[in-house]
């Protein structure tokens, strides 16, 4: 999970200013963590709470009470009205927010079954859209099997075989066209793609930026998946990202990463 939090906060400041190429400063002025970071770690918050209520409620009762403790980390409008109504309306967006927010899911569970069925409740309320489930799932079921051992090989035939995933062209040649477009079936592709080009962790993440567009959120997205492939976040990463998040961040992804034991 640090690794999609960590993909987030390296790429907070290229969703605005693009780059199509690998060579840039990873924590350049303004790095910061923004909604991506926020409803990850309030997912896994849910995860970490002992609820009586159903699944679905829970996780968008933590999306709302983490939205009003960051209100200002640059969510969609369409989230944000929905964050700050009265009711437990559902939204049936298309949109990449909950493909982006998973990645604790795939750490959490032992089965894909269980990573899937939990998914979908944490689309319930935010993404009912089937794009947005599917891109959702796509990145918790990615993070589950590459965690559990599985190749690129093993983990693309999943995603192509059970989940009608469908992947993108090459890096190389979606850069020259690729612009900004929050849409699950965009932006999803695109963060598995530069996992499954990548070398390392660092590798995946630049490689993930350079594709342009939401790059936050392909960073994190992407990142997430590499951390559990890899294992390991460079120490020089780790301690340049961990600063930009505050106590309370901090702090359960402590717990989280003690309570499922996951590497750093």
């Amino acid at each position: 999970m640090y690794g999609a939090v960590f993909g987030d906060i390296i790429g907070s400041t290229y969703e605005i200013h693009n780059v199509k190429t690998q060579d840039f400063p990873l924590f350049p002025a303004g790095s910061t963590y923004t909604d991506d970071t926020v409803l990850t770690i309030a997912v896994a918050e849910k995860l970490l709470a002992q609820s009586h209520i159903t699944p679905a409620k829970s996780y968008a009762l933590w999306f709302k009470q983490y939205y009003r403790r960051y209100p200002n980390a640059g969510y969609g409008q369409m989230f944000r009205k929905w964050a700050l109504s009265e009711n437990l309306t559902v939204q049936r967006s298309y949109g990449n927010g909950a493909a982006m927010r998973v990645s604790a899911i795939g750490c959490a569970f032992d089965s894909l079954a269980e990573v899937l069925y939990e998914v979908r409740q944490s689309c319930h309320y935010t993404h009912r859209h089937p794009e947005a489930v599917r891109g959702a799932q796509a990145v918790a079921a990615a993070v589950f099997l590459a965690r559990k051992g599985c190749d690129k090989e093993e983990i693309q035939r999943y995603l192509i075989r059970k989940l009608h995933y469908k992947p993108c062209m090459s890096l190389d040649d979606l850069r020259g066209t690729y612009v900004f477009n929050s849409r699950a079936s965009y932006s999803v592709p695109p963060a598995i793609q530069a996992f499954m080009e990548s070398s390392s962790y660092e590798d995946a993440v630049r490689k993930a930026i350079s594709i342009g567009g939401d790059s936050d959120t392909i960073a994190c997205m992407t990142g997430g998946i590499a951390h559990a492939y890899y294992k390991k976040i460079p120490d020089a990463i780790y301690s340049r990202a961990i600063p930009c998040l505050d106590s309370g961040l901090k702090d359960t992804l402590r717990r989280f990463e003690e309570q499922f034991q996951i590497p750093r």
